[in-house]
């Protein structure tokens, strides 16, 4: 069961690193891509996330266009998916998403599509930084809503309990991943 994620605690959906597919929507044209280069700015009083994306991203066009755009996190079982949205441009192929083996949805409410089966999804506000954008294709997201699948994420991650196809991507380069590992837990801190 996908269930909403509390705005203060978002940002743990990003705080381990991993690979996220960054989608938006503009003109009724929507498009996924994949980005390595994504993280939690801050969370309060308002959460807050960057990523990087090139000029060139056919993505990063929707998304000065609306203003709008969703982090999503993917797992070990849409591997291949995510090398596909990110290794060709929607800008010729308004079927990329589809041809790519992975399915869009909208939440109600959520004018961005998402793309089915990640961890985690967060859907952003571009905070315009004209220099930031065009020096250092940068762009800073407030978070207006987040979700979570459950199996793997209640306010916590629970990728020892939730099986290895629920394990984030970390992109390392040609076409090879690795998955976020085992558990480590320090004596005397509980968890929040």
């Amino acid at each position: 069961m996908i269930r909403p994620v509390p705005l203060e605690k978002c940002y743990r959906l990003l705080n381990i690193g991993a690979t996220v597919l960054v989608s938006a929507e503009a003109d009724g044209r929507a498009n996924a891509m994949a980005a390595a280069w994504a993280c939690a700015l801050d969370y309060m009083p308002k959460p807050k996330v960057s990523v990087v994306l090139d000029k060139a991203a056919f993505t990063r066009s929707l998304i000065e266009q609306n203003g709008l755009f969703a982090l999503q996190i993917p797992v070990a079982r849409q591997a291949e998916t995510v090398l596909k949205l990110g290794s060709s441009s929607g800008r010729g192929n308004p079927r990329k998403i589809e041809e790519s083996g992975a399915k869009a949805f909208k939440p109600e409410g959520c004018p961005v599509p998402l793309i089915e089966g990640c961890a985690g999804w967060l859907l952003c506000r571009v905070m315009p930084n004209e220099t930031m954008q065009q020096e250092h294709d940068l762009f800073v997201g407030e978070v207006l809503a987040a979700w979570a699948d459950d199996v793997v994420f209640d306010g916590h991650w629970h990728f020892e309990t939730a099986g290895d196809e629920w394990r984030t991507l970390h992109y390392v380069a040609g076409g090879h991943f690795y998955t976020i590992g085992a558990p480590l837990t320090v004596a005397g801190y509980g968890k929040e």
